[in-house]
C-alpha cells in the first residue's frame, strides 16, 4: 500500500523534526537562542502526516509549539535555524523567532505566539482561495488549549457556513500550558464540538503518522471538492513542560511514560522496517545524514550575523509614521482639483471609491455585518451587491474576531479585503486580530508578508448612541506600530483617501464619523487619488494654526469664519490621516502663525493631539508666540441625553472662544 520511499520521507521528516528540536534545547541552554522554546517532541506523527497529504500550493498556519509544522512544510533548516537564533540570514530576519517562524514561499502562513490567533486567518486564507476559485486547502494547527477560544467557535462557523476547504486539525496533547484538559473542557472528545456547526469530525491517533495521513487525506479530498471544513482531534502528549524552562511537574507520570511507549518516532521507524522492508543499517544511514544536516544548520547560524540595527532601523521606514505616499499602479499621484466636479455626499464618495476599486481590481472585496442587501447602517455599500454579487460584498455572522481575522488571512494570500465594522465601539472585539495578527504580520516575516486591507468604521458622538456606540478611538489605532490609520472630513477627501488605502500594501484603518455621512462637497467626475500622509490647508490665515481631523474640521471652519469677521486669520490643517501624519506641513504652518492650537473629538488623556503638540514643541519652540492650546473631549463616556453629549465634546463655540482667548483678540 505504501511505498518504500514514501515511508522513507516519513521517517525522515519524524526524526528531522525530533532531533532539530533536541539541538534546540541545547541551543537554549548555551545562550544561543532566547524567549520561549516550545518543542514539539511527542508531537511529530501530526505535522509529518499532515503535511505530507498536501500540495506544495496548500497552506498551514502554525502555533508557537510551530517548529515541526514549519519543517513538515518543506522549510530550510539552515535559514530555519538562522531565524530561531535571531540571525538576519533567518527566514524573518531575526524579527519572528521561535514564535513567530514563517515560510511565506512554501505556503506556512506562520507560527503564532498568542493562542487561537492564527485560526481565523486560516479561515481568510481559504476564504481567499475560494474566490480565487483554486482547489487549495489550508490545514489550521492549533492546540486543545485554543478550542476554548471563542475565536475557534467563530470560525468554524464561518468556514461552515461559506464551505471553505478548512481542515482543522486540534493537536490534543491533554494540557493548555499546565492546565489538564480534565479541568478545561466538559467532555475530552473535543471533536464532537464540531457538530454543532455541521461540521464533520473525527478523532486519529496522533502519534501513527500513518494514520494522521490516512485521516488528512480523506479530509484533504473532502475539501477539495468544494463539500467544506472537515475537524480531526489528533491526540498526542508532549514529552515535557510548556516550554524549555517548565520542568512540568504538574504533568503525570503515569501518563507520560504510557505515552512514550507509543511515541511517533518509534512508530515511523518500526513501519519502515516491516512495512517498508528498509534495514536497520539503512535507517542508521538516513539518522547519520540528518543529524549532519542539524549540524550544518547550526554552523550556519553561528556564522551568521546578527542583524544591523542601522539596516533595522533604516528598513522601519520613517514614512511610516511621517509622510509616507500611496501610489496608483503607474507610480503617480493622481490628487488634483478637477474642472468636473460634482456635489456628493460623503456616504456617496465613499460608495463610489468601492465600486471603482472593485471594478478595476477583482481581488478587491468587502465583508461585514449587513453590508449587502441592507448596504450597510449608513448606506455606504448599498447597490453593490446587485452590481458585484454575494462572493464579493459578503454579509458576515456577528463575530467581528474571526471575520477581522479572515479579512487578515484573505489579504496575506493576495486579496484586498475591506472589512466593515459597525461601530468603532466594536473593533475591540477584534483587537487581536487588528493589532497582534495584521499590525505585525508585515514585520514578522521580514517583509515577506503583506497585508493589504482596509478595515472601515465608524465612531464618534452626536447621535445620542450613549457610551458603547460613541466614542473616538484612533488613539489607540495611532499607538500601533503597522497600522495606517486615516479619518476623512470631507466626501472629496472621503473618496481619494478610500481609493488608497485600498490600493496599500499595509493594514489601514479607516475611521468615519457618523455626523459626516450626510455632508455635501464637491467631488471629481474624474479618476483621483489622495496620498496617506498628506495633509491639507483647508484654510489659509496667518494669526493661528488649528490643527484638527474627522468631525472637528466643520466645527473649526465655522470658528475660522467666525473669527475671520473679528479679524483674526486662522490657519485650518486637516490632518486626513493621523498615520502617516504629515509633520511637515503641520511645523511649516505653525512657524508662519507662531499659534497652535489643535482640536480633537477623542478625550485628552493619551490623545492624538498630545503626540502633535509634543511634535511642534520639538521642532519649533522658540518661534511659538505662546503655550500650544489642546481642545479635546471630557475623560468620561459619552453620554445618552443630547445636550450632556455635546458638554462632553468640544462645539464651534468653544473653538472661537479659545482663539479668541489665545490671540487677545488680535
Amino acid at each position: 500500500m505504501y511505498s518504500k520511499e514514501f515511508l522513507k520521507n516519513l521517517y525522515r521528516m519524524l526524526y528531522m523534526i525530533r532531533m532539530f528540536d533536541k539541538r534546540c534545547i541545547r541551543l537554549y541552554r548555551r545562550g544561543l537562542i532566547r524567549g520561549y522554546l516550545h518543542p514539539y517532541l511527542g508531537e511529530e506523527a501530526i505535522a509529518t502526516g499532515a503535511c505530507a497529504a498536501l500540495r506544495e500550493d496548500d497552506y498551514v498556519i502554525s502555533t508557537h509549539r510551530g517548529h515541526g509544522h514549519c519543517i513538515a512544510k518543506g522549510a530550510e533548516i539552515n535559514r530555519m535555524m538562522a531565524e530561531i537564533c535571531g540571525r538576519r540570514e533567518g527566514y524573518c530576519q531575526g524579527r519572528g523567532g521561535s514564535m513567530h517562524i514563517a515560510d511565506v514561499t512554501m505556503g506556512n502562513l506562520g507560527a503564532n505566539g498568542i493562542v487561537g490567533g492564527g485560526i481565523p486567518i486560516g479561515v481568510g486564507a481559504a476564504l481567499g482561495a475560494k474566490l480565487r476559485q483554486t482547489d487549495q486547502v489550508v490545514v489550521i494547527f492549533f492546540s486543545d488549549g485554543a478550542s476554548n477560544n471563542g475565536v475557534f467557535a467563530e470560525s468554524l462557523n464561518l468556514a461552515a457556513i461559506w464551505d471553505l476547504s478548512v481542515v482543522f486539525m486540534v493537536e490534543n496533547n491533554h494540557y493548555a500550558v499546565s492546565t489538564p484538559i480534565e479541568e478545561s473542557s466538559r467532555s475530552p472528545e473535543l471533536y464532537k464540538r464540531a457538530e454543532g456547526y455541521m461540521v464533520p469530525a473525527s478523532a486519529v491517533d496522533g502519534n501513527d503518522v500513518l494514520a494522521v495521513y490516512e485521516k488528512t487525506r480523506e479530509a484533504v479530498e473532502r475539501c477539495r471538492c468544494g463539500r467544506g471544513p472537515v475537524l480531526i482531534e489528533a491526540e498526542t502528549y508532549r514529552h515535557g513542560g510548556h516550554h524549555v524552562n517548565d520542568l512540568g511537574k504538574y504533568m503525570s507520570k503515569e501518563r507520560l511514560e504510557h505515552y512514550k511507549k507509543k511515541d511517533p518516532v518509534t512508530i515511523g521507524r518500526r513501519y519502515l522496517l516491516e512495512k517498508g522492508k528498509s534495514s536497520e543499517r539503512e535507517i542508521a544511514e538516513i539518522e547519520k545524514a540528518i543529524d549532519a544536516e542539524i549540524e550544518e544548520a547550526v554552523d550556519f547560524a553561528e556564522n551568521c550575523p546578527e542583524p544591523s540595527v542601522e539596516e533595522f532601523l533604516a528598513s522601519m521606514m520613517p514614512a511610516v509614521a511621517f509622510g509616507t505616499s500611496c501610489r496608483d499602479n503607474s507610480g503617480e499621484s493622481t490628487e488634483e482639483r478637477k474642472k468636473t466636479p460634482q456635489t456628493k455626499m460623503y456616504w456617496e464618495a465613499l460608495n463610489e471609491a468601492l465600486r471603482e476599486e472593485m471594478q478595476r481590481d477583482e481581488s478587491v472585496f468587502i465583508m461585514g455585518e449587513g453590508i449587502a442587501e441592507r448596504g450597510g447602517s449608513f448606506k455606504v455599500t448599498m447597490g453593490l451587491l446587485d452590481e458585484f454579487g454575494p462572493n464579493r460584498i459578503m454579509d458576515t455572522p456577528i463575530a467581528e474576531a474571526s471575520f477581522t481575522g479572515a479579512g487578515v488571512g484573505a489579504a496575506i494570500t493576495g486579496m484586498r479585503p475591506v472589512v466593515e465594522h459597525l461601530f468603532v465601539d466594536f473593533s475591540l472585539l477584534a483587537l487581536d486580530q487588528l493589532i497582534n495578527q495584521g499590525a505585525k504580520y508585515h514585520f514578522m516575516t521580514g517583509g515577506k508578508g503583506k497585508v493589504p486591507m482596509v478595515l472601515r468604521t465608524q465612531g464618534g458622538s452626536g447621535n445620542c448612541l450613549a457610551a458603547q456606540h460613541s466614542q473616538s478611538l484612533e488613539a489607540l489605532f495611532y499607538h500601533i506600530p503597522g497600522l495606517k490609520v486615516v479619518v476623512p472630513s470631507t466626501p472629496y477627501d472621503a473618496k481619494g483617501l478610500l481609493k488608497s488605502a485600498i490600493r496599500d500594501d499595509e493594514l489601514v484603518i479607516f475611521l468615519e464619523h457618523k455626523l459626516l455621512y450626510t455632508t455635501k462637497g464637491e467631488v471629481p467626475q474624474e479618476e483621483y487619488t489622495i496620498e496617506l500622509g498628506k495633509a491639507d490647508v483647508k484654510r489659509q490665515g496667518g494669526d493661528v494654526t488649528i490643527v484638527a481631523w474627522s468631525n472637528m474640521i466643520p466645527r473649526v471652519l465655522w470658528a475660522a469664519s467666525k473669527l475671520s469677521a473679528q479679524g483674526i486669520e486662522a490657519e485650518v490643517v486637516d490632518t486626513r490621516t493621523l498615520v502617516p501624519l504629515d509633520k511637515d506641513l503641520i511645523v511649516e504652518s505653525v512657524r508662519k502663525t507662531g499659534r497652535l492650537v489643535i482640536v480633537q473629538e477623542a478625550v485628552r488623556r493619551g490623545g492624538v493631539a498630545s503626540d502633535i503638540a509634543s511634535i511642534v514643541q520639538e521642532e519649533v519652540f522658540l518661534e511659538l508666540t505662546g503655550p500650544i492650546r489642546i481642545l479635546a473631549g471630557r475623560n468620561t463616556p459619552i453620554p445618552y441625553n443630547l445636550n450632556l453629549e455635546k458638554a462632553c465634546v468640544p462645539q464651534g463655540t468653544d473653538i472661537l472662544e479659545a482663539v479668541k482667548e489665545m490671540t487677545n483678540g488680535a
